[in-house]
């Protein structure tokens, strides 16, 4: 943004007294944006259970190309978010973000008009790019406008969208598939990418002091609970930013939270790909039920994360959140495999994959509070390319278990022994009492 906005004439703070709350809008858009990208993430979920679609493209069984389908999206993003990342910090969030969004919008239109598995493919990994260069923003915009004992909410409050969207996504995009056609739940996904576009342009900036809403008391309010961290105004120099990279990756706490990342994707990813067709291939569940079940993981997910960006902020510690996350992962997946009753099977499925709520707002504040702020986006793509890249793995792996038994227990034990290892490393840093 231009030196001309900054020098705006702040809103008047002596006639109101009060400081403005233009962070919370920020945080706000930044909830809808990623509501809309998960959208966009999670349709093919959907559709690796429509026996239209996989005929259609001609991968009706054959688990591995399903699996593929999520797996070339994730690796594709995992290198986005190495090798692009780096650009909000010398650019700035919000033409970054803009940008990331209207990519992905035009993914969704090319997923539409597919006549082939390739070009569905290709959508995907242009998807992938686009998501990619975004994800390192929401970090980026909660360093630049949070003071550190408010980072917990406002993490909590963005990564809600990542429960939103795949529990509305379900049974949604089960309805519009069975009622008109899995293109359309492309198309939708398209039309929706306009909403954070105008969002992010016209109702965010690079920082504070880039707002014109922001008055002088809000600013000082956010600037001084950063007083202990090393902020500038301006943009950070590409020497600036290698030179406090080097020091991320010198921190050994950083990379014990790059092994709980891994593991946490592993079981995410692996298991939202994968839990519809499971619901309604192994449990025998109808559409409308499958639908239904696969949204209540994400109705809890998105409980655990208020309760646990509110509980991190009030007990100053984040990292047992993450250990109770992984904890919960492994049980609710291991019970729910093995339980006969089909009700119960999807209920201890939901409460597992719920609890990866509990480590979401609180992976972040780590991570936010172990970072410099000149290297926030490199180091947020850094580290979830790395663990996206290599969790991207995970769907096909499923899907290879899948194939090679003909059954759903190898693959969900896979998960239950990622969440069992991101445990033991969020502990690393729990006894550390981070």
């Amino acid at each position: 943004m231009s030196s001309t906005r900054e020098m705006m004439v702040r809103p008047d703070t002596v006639s109101s007294g009060k400081p403005t709350r233009q962070r919370l809008v920020v945080i706000v858009v930044m909830l809808v944006t990623t509501t809309v990208a998960y959208l966009d993430r999670v349709n093919v979920s959907v559709l690796a259970a429509s026996d239209g679609f996989l005929v259609d493209m001609g991968i009706k069984g054959r688990p591995v190309q399903i699996g593929l389908m999520m797996t070339l999206f994730l690796l594709t993003y995992g290198i986005s978010n190495f090798t692009l990342s780096f650009l909000g910090d010398v650019f700035g969030p919000r033409k970054i973000t803009a940008t990331a969004v209207f990519i992905w919008l035009l993914s969704m239109v090319v997923g539409g008009c597919a006549r082939s598995f390739n070009t569905i493919l290709g959508s995907r990994f242009v998807l992938g790019v686009g998501e990619g260069m975004y994800h390192p923003m929401q970090s980026k915009y909660v360093k630049q406008w949070f003071p550190p004992k408010e980072r917990g909410r406002a993490n909590a409050v963005w990564s809600v969208g990542m429960s939103i969207a795949p529990a509305m996504a379900m049974p949604f995009f089960a309805w519009t598939i069975s009622s008109f056609s899995w293109r359309a739940s492309f198309f939708i996904c398209a039309v929706l990418g306009a909403i954070p576009l105008y969002l992010v342009w016209f109702h965010t900036a690079d920082s504070p002091r880039h707002h014109k809403g922001v008055n002088e008391l809000e600013l000082r309010h956010i600037e001084e609970g950063m007083a202990q961290e090393t902020v500038v105004a301006q943009g950070p120099s590409m020497a600036a930013i290698w030179s406090s990279a080097k020091l991320v990756v010198k921190n050994y706490r950083v990379w014990v939270l790059l092994v709980y990342w891994i593991c946490y994707n592993v079981c995410y990813w692996g298991i939202l790909m994968w839990l519809p067709s499971y619901l309604k291939s192994a449990r025998g569940f109808s559409w409308t039920q499958m639908g239904l079940l696969s949204s209540l993981p994400f109705v809890l997910a998105l409980m655990a994360k208020i309760v646990s960006g509110w509980a991190a902020d009030r007990i100053g510690r984040s990292a047992p959140f993450c250990v109770a996350a992984m904890l919960g992962v492994a049980l609710g997946v291991y019970f729910g495999e093995g339980v006969h009753s089909n009700i119960a099977s999807g209920v201890l499925l939901a409460l597992g994959m719920g609890a990866t709520g509990l480590g979401i707002p609180t992976f972040f504040a780590l991570m936010q509070g172990l970072v410099p702020a000149k290297a926030m986006s490199f180091t947020h793509g850094t580290m979830n390319g790395i663990g996206t890249g290599i969790s991207s793995l995970s769907p096909a792996v499923i899907g290879f278990c899948i194939s090679l038994t003909g059954g759903y227990s190898g693959g969900l034990f896979f998960v239950v022994g990622a969440a069992l290892l991101g445990a033991l490393a969020a502990l690393v840093l729990a006894i550390q009492k981070y």
